[in-house]
């Protein structure tokens, strides 16, 4: 059964999974625990690597508003056009520019969304870290750059500030792609793409790099990420002539829109179990939580994406960007849940695509 494609935020709809507790109580049923899969907690500690701890940080990573112009059926953020008063402000921006600058460890500011680039306050944030020398990673859903005339020149901004564009792209065709994330967006996609590449995306020897993200479409693990992209890159070359570098498969976490498909169509318990059965001790170490922090739109401090969309803040009592101290924050433990078993099933998975 596929995803089914929703118009509405989960919490426009006032459904019970767009409260956080409640998507926790699903995940850590006692029942099913009990008869079927231990803590993800005891993964770990049969590994002794319990507690799970933090290296330093290296990706500071920005949820920057979850306003979005799609509503994709798997999103874990639950964004869409009617989240339109979570975006970060321009003092929280200007505080997390301070933090990136005093913290010699951050090599990379990876920002995310919703559409990250519909934050008033994008272009000028890029452009503030850019003369920091850091990396930057926008993550962007391609049809923003289509969607309106005032977007239309992303590319040659993202090229200027050589911005790493990651892009979402569930399948190289129009049925697959439209199923997941709304009728019309595979065409604009490829739309997109092209104008990427027309200013050096993607492109041997431009140092501009474009990498898309595949996640699958149904309750079930993806396939290798070596393969799918060998054939993402032979079917979109053959029939659209667009070139990209790296293809990321990332395993849908069951939180949010994702946990309420698998809710409806009566595949959670067998879906968790597959991550359970799939848990893969060679991802431990490789763990993105163990280098990055993500940020909320209002100034909250999560060990990863995952964990910013449960709520389930840092186990420190600095938990605000406001009070922010790097040697507290890489002195704790990392929270982790039953969700965690998304980031470890096979090859593991990260924002980074494959671990192991």
């Amino acid at each position: 059964m596929a995803i089914k494609q929703r118009s509405k935020s989960l919490k426009s709809q006032g459904d019970n999974l767009s409260d956080t507790f409640y998507q926790l109580d699903v995940l850590n049923n006692k029942d099913l625990i009990d008869a079927k899969m231990p803590t993800f907690a005891q993964q770990l500690s049969g590994l002794d690597k319990s507690p799970l701890r933090p290296t330093d940080i290296g990706i500071f990573q920005l949820n920057i508003g979850k306003l979005c112009n799609q509503t994709c059926a798997h999103c874990h953020v639950d964004a869409g056009p009617d989240r339109k008063e979570e975006n970060m402000d321009r003092a929280t921006l200007e505080r997390c520019l301070e933090i990136i600058a005093s913290v010699p460890t951050i090599h990379t500011v990876d920002i995310t969304g919703g559409a990250p680039e519909m934050n008033p306050h994008f272009r000028w944030f890029v452009e503030e870290v850019s003369k920091l020398g850091k990396k930057i990673i926008d993550r962007c859903n391609l049809t923003i750059i289509v969607a309106n005339p005032k977007y239309n020149d992303l590319p040659a901004f993202f090229a200027k500030h050589k911005v790493e564009v990651v892009s979402s792209l569930p399948y190289f065709s129009k049925k697959r792609t439209d199923s997941q994330r709304g009728d019309g967006v595979f065409e604009d996609s490829i739309k997109a793409l092209k104008m990427l590449n027309d200013v050096g995306y993607g492109k041997e020897g431009t140092g501009l790099t474009l990498n898309l993200v595949y996640n699958p479409s149904g309750a079930f693990l993806p396939a290798s990420q070596a393969s799918l992209e060998a054939e993402f890159k032979r079917q979109l070359k053959r029939k659209f002539d667009i070139d990209f570098n790296t293809l990321f498969c990332i395993t849908n976490l069951p939180i949010a829109r994702f946990l309420s498909y698998l809710l409806e169509s009566g595949n959670y318990a067998e879906y968790m179990q597959k991550l359970v059965e799939a848990f893969n001790p060679a991802t431990v170490d490789g763990l993105m939580c163990r280098n990055t922090l993500s940020i909320s739109w209002d100034g909250y401090i999560y060990d990863c994406d995952f964990n910013q969309m449960l709520d389930l803040k840092v186990a420190n009592p600095i938990q605000h960007i406001n009070d922010f101290d790097a040697e507290a924050i890489n002195n704790r433990n990392i929270v982790i849940n039953q969700h965690c078993y998304g980031c470890t099933a096979g090859a593991g998975s990260s924002c980074g695509g494959e671990i192991a």
